[in-house]
């Protein structure tokens, strides 16, 4: 019958096992690190001046690491996208569903909700990025466009439509009443990683309250209606 092993010999065996876990809890992490160091590089430099190297050596791999999770550029950024934006848009269309509100106060938790979600994150600057480099970058173009235009003008179109059949908000022509739920936020990005950085702390836009202001706008209006006598 063997001799059970010492104690000596389960340390080593414990030390031999905790690197292999640490080393198996590292390998799963990869794609989350390597997508969180894209992210950061491609809105500090854009798409075209990040290079796969730069990002493999944020994330702490190498370059062929990287290309195991991500075969392109372009890949890497697609899966940046999904991650940080496209993929909320399942969370987003629930909420509408669940929501309990008049649609006046659902068109400002959409404003306010976008902000938290996206525009207070480092996601922010992938719409500039896109915007500048669509030109250049066809596919990168038409993929945001699928993957975030088209769903993000669907869920607010769906917001006026809720309005509009329950009686709170007159008939809209929904295809371009859109753009004026869109119109603030892509403002407010554009702002914040252009003019923002450079301007001293009395001309700071304060995002939430822009947001409010524009709410108010869009429901109200800029003309003082006198009531009847």
């Amino acid at each position: 019958m063997p001799a059970p092993p010492t104690s000596a010999a389960l340390t080593a065996a414990d030390s031999g096992a905790e690197p292999r876990q640490r080393r198996a809890r590292r390998k799963e992490a990869r794609p989350g690190e390597l997508l969180d160091a894209a992210l950061q590089l491609f809105v500090e430099k854009g798409f075209a001046s990040t290079r796969v190297e730069e990002v493999a050596a944020r994330a702490g791999v190498s370059k062929g690491t990287l290309f195991l999770y991500f075969p392109s550029k372009e890949e890497l950024f697609k899966a940046v996208v999904r991650e940080n934006i496209a993929g909320r848009f399942t969370e987003w269309n629930e909420e509408l569903q669940q929501f309990s509100g008049n649609s006046a106060e659902l068109v400002r938790y959409c404003m306010h909700s976008w902000w938290e979600r996206i525009g207070n994150s480092a996601a922010s600057g992938i719409t500039k990025l896109v915007m500048s480099e669509a030109g250049m970058f066809p596919e990168i173009a038409a993929f945001y466009q699928q993957e975030v235009i088209t769903p993000g003008h669907d869920l607010l179109r769906r917001v006026l439509q809720r309005g509009i059949d329950r009686g709170e908000f007159r008939p809209l022509a929904l295809e371009y009443a859109v753009y004026s739920l869109i119109a603030p936020m892509i403002f407010l990005l554009m702002w914040k990683h252009s003019m923002a950085p450079c301007c001293p702390p009395s001309e700071q836009i304060d995002p939430i309250g822009f947001l409010d202001n524009q709410v108010d706008l869009l429901l109200n209006g800029m003309l003082l209606v006198s009531k009847p006598a």
